[in-house]
């Protein structure tokens, strides 16, 4: 019998979910605060969005991706990201022909084949959002605002905004020759994956984790030494919009992020103490894209925050929690007579909007009534041959620690009304 999970999974159980549902919560308030409508995405695409997407070039395509042949030799790719699946759909569905901007969330499980470590799984999961048909700097500040807002929801401190902007194709091209004439005398001291980038993306050895290309790079070009006036006017002008929010960040020219597609604006939220990589989320712009999928050149905005990562840094942090909610009313029965009147009794309570529960296992009423503390009920109803007999039942209130007999007729209207009066 099989009994341990693939490696870089995780079983999320009762205790832990609810911390989750918290999150989701928060997070899908936020977004209808801010305006931005679900979408729900298949958890497999084409491989080819991710190549053509994502970029053949990074990491992700390069080594990561779950890549396989269905049934009908067509290879298919497990979602390692959200952001190219939600432009297949923004194309495939029209959402074009309606109203502009198309403002998106999405909350689910992505795959990346990844040494497993701190917050970090091979199937792991994202908040996101895009923002699809604006160029306006005002939105690449919304959505960093949006993030920001969320964590500080959440009670999180200590967070540092890293912003950059990566330019368009043609500061790239810029970049592009300068980093090669930068890296040409050092490509024998760098990495295998580096030298393969020196040729067909040489901005992506600047995203290298290996330490001696870190130290190869140190004075390398970066994106801010070659904007073209456009693309410095536009970052200019995120900043200004932070400012206008006093969101605090830092400018940091070697951000370039993970993905081939970003144009202009590209941030990360960092948080300390949460492992060898302290990123809890990020994004940027993207406006060619849209266009790379096959689409009309559309200009986009998007980020991604990654839900174990922010939860440790929760936890880390001792943020606090919502306490788990129990049942609203248990019924502790006493004898078989009034185990059959329960039933009917458990289905009235829950017809009526109340969480109820009893116990299935034979209890003594004493265990039954430990067993309610445990659950965290509200209110426990006692029913045993004398109270059936009389008809009646007695109402505990598990807080107040009070108990009284009434009427077994009117126990549902009034745990209705004292469960929305408290």
């Amino acid at each position: 019998m099989l009994t341990t999970r693939p490696r870089g999974t995780s079983d999320i159980i009762p205790g832990q979910v609810e911390k989750w549902q918290y999150l989701e919560h928060v997070f899908r308030r936020l977004c209808r605060e801010y305006d931005y409508a679900e979408i729900r995405l298949p958890i497999f695409e084409h491989t080819e969005l991710f190549q053509r997407g994502v970029g053949e070039t990074t990491d992700i395509v390069e080594k990561e991706m779950y890549t396989f042949l269905d049934r009908g030799k067509r290879s298919i790719t497990l979602r390692p990201e959200g952001t190219a699946p939600a432009v297949r759909a923004y194309l495939e569905n029209r959402l074009y022909a309606g109203p502009q901007p198309v403002k998106l969330y999405y909350t689910g499980p992505m795959f990346r084949y990844d040494r497993p470590q701190a917050g970090r799984y091979r199937q792991f999961h994202q908040f996101g959002v895009e923002v699809f048909g604006a160029h306006d700097p005002a939105v690449d500040a919304e959505v960093i605002a949006m993030a920001m807002d969320f964590y500080s929801r959440l009670g999180l401190q200590g967070l540092e905004l890293h912003l950059n902007s990566v330019g368009c194709p043609g500061c790239r091209a810029v970049l592009r020759k300068k980093l090669q004439e930068f890296f040409r005398p050092h490509l024998d001291g760098m990495c295998a994956d580096c030298r393969g980038r020196f040729e067909r993306n040489p901005l992506r050895i600047l995203d290298c984790k290996v330490e001696r290309c870190r130290e190869v790079s140190t004075g390398a070009p970066t994106t801010v030494d070659c904007l073209c006036p456009d693309c410095a006017a536009h970052f200019q002008a995120v900043q200004d919009y932070l400012a206008v929010l006093a969101i605090p960040y830092v400018v940091d020219p070697r951000l370039v992020r993970g993905l081939d597609y970003y144009t202009h604006t590209a941030f990360e939220i960092m948080a300390a103490d949460i492992g060898a990589q302290s990123s809890i989320g990020g994004g940027g712009r993207y406006d060619g894209l849209i266009e790379a999928c096959g689409g009309p050149p559309t200009p986009g905005i998007g980020y991604a925050l990654g839900l174990e990562r922010i939860l440790l840094t929760m936890e880390r942090q001792g943020c606090a929690f919502p306490p788990p909610e129990g049942p609203d009313v248990f019924l502790a029965v006493a004898g078989e007579p009034a185990s059959l009147e329960a039933v009917r009794l458990l289905q009235q309570l829950r017809r009526a909007g109340l969480a109820a529960a009893r116990d299935y296992l034979g209890r003594s009423l004493k265990a039954q009534m430990k067993y309610a503390g445990k659950l965290n009920a509200r209110y426990v109803v006692i029913l045993g041959g004398d109270e059936l007999a009389r008809r009646v039942v007695t109402l505990k209130d598990m807080a107040a620690g009070t108990q009284e007999e009434i009427p077994a007729d009117r126990l549902v209207d009034g745990l209705c009304r004292r469960c929305r009066e408290s």
